[in-house]
């Protein structure tokens, strides 16, 4: 290898390993494409739909709330040492509205449904992969994607969006009682920016969020799961995967849809 390639083969390393998952990522966005006919198409597995409910949101519910609570106190906190400097305190309140609803409740209850449920759904379907339980369904003349994977997807997609409600109602209350109790701010003030300020689209924007995140996250999820292979310890690769590859499209899907919404 001479000078020249020596110098620039780190800057094309990148670019080769991009143009390999090219294949990759069009498998997988294959694979999905062809599961949409089996969502409308019967048996509708309603049974298994609310199983994944209550698995991915319900179980989840606590996490959620905790990182809400908190949240909401630790931007409570900065934004009154900072609208402090400038004798704004009163607008703390529309701004931690626009803050939670538009950005913090979608990405911060994304990320704790990856950790939590994401990781646990792909490692539960690489398991099942891997000690031949979905080869035994295929074989009982059952579809093992209309079984495993549209209930998963389905049920992301419901669980999310209320999720994030949960989060923003949490996160707010818990900003305003922190401002309004300890820190002096004045109540009345604190929720006329609000009532005044605040739009439907505040709101709606996250939960339209939710729910694209939902189906990214569970196809990430489910397809690396199903398709796991390798063992126990492929199983393990799968798991970390998915969350990777979940978390990096959940701040890539993020920063596109907030442009859109911007435009």
């Amino acid at each position: 290898m001479n000078r020249v390639e020596k110098i620039f083969t780190p800057f094309g390393k990148p670019f080769v390993m991009l143009a390999q998952q090219i294949p990759l990522l069009g498998a997988f966005f294959l694979f999905h494409l062809r599961l949409i006919p089996k969502y409308f198409s019967k048996p509708v597995r309603i049974k298994q739909i609310l199983i994944q409910i209550e698995s991915i949101g319900a179980n989840s519910l606590g996490v959620v709330i905790l990182t809400g609570v908190f949240t909401g106190l630790v931007l409570a906190i900065q934004l009154y040492y900072a609208f402090n400097k400038f004798g704004a305190e009163a607008m703390m309140g529309y701004t931690i509205f626009l803050a939670i609803g538009k950005e913090l409740g979608p990405v911060f209850t994304t990320l704790m449904v990856i950790s939590r449920a994401i990781s646990a759904m792909s490692a539960e379907l690489g398991t099942m992969r891997v000690t031949e339980q979905i080869d035994a369904i295929d074989v009982l003349s059952v579809d093992s994607t209309k079984y495993l994977i549209i209930p998963r997807i389905i049920a992301t997609v419901v669980s999310l969006p209320m999720l994030i409600l949960v989060f923003d109602f949490v996160a707010n209350l818990s900003a305003y009682f922190l401002a309004t109790q300890a820190l002096g701010v004045n109540p009345t003030a604190y929720l006329d920016t609000i009532r005044q300020l605040a739009e439907v689209g505040d709101f709606a924007e996250g939960i339209v969020k939710g729910a694209v995140f939902g189906i990214l996250i569970s196809w990430i999820g489910t397809y690396v799961g199903y398709f796991t292979s390798g063992g126990a310890r492929g199983v393990g690769q799968s798991t970390t995967k998915a969350v990777v590859i979940s978390s990096v499209t959940l701040f890539l899907a993020n920063y596109f849809i907030s442009s859109l919404f911007l435009a």
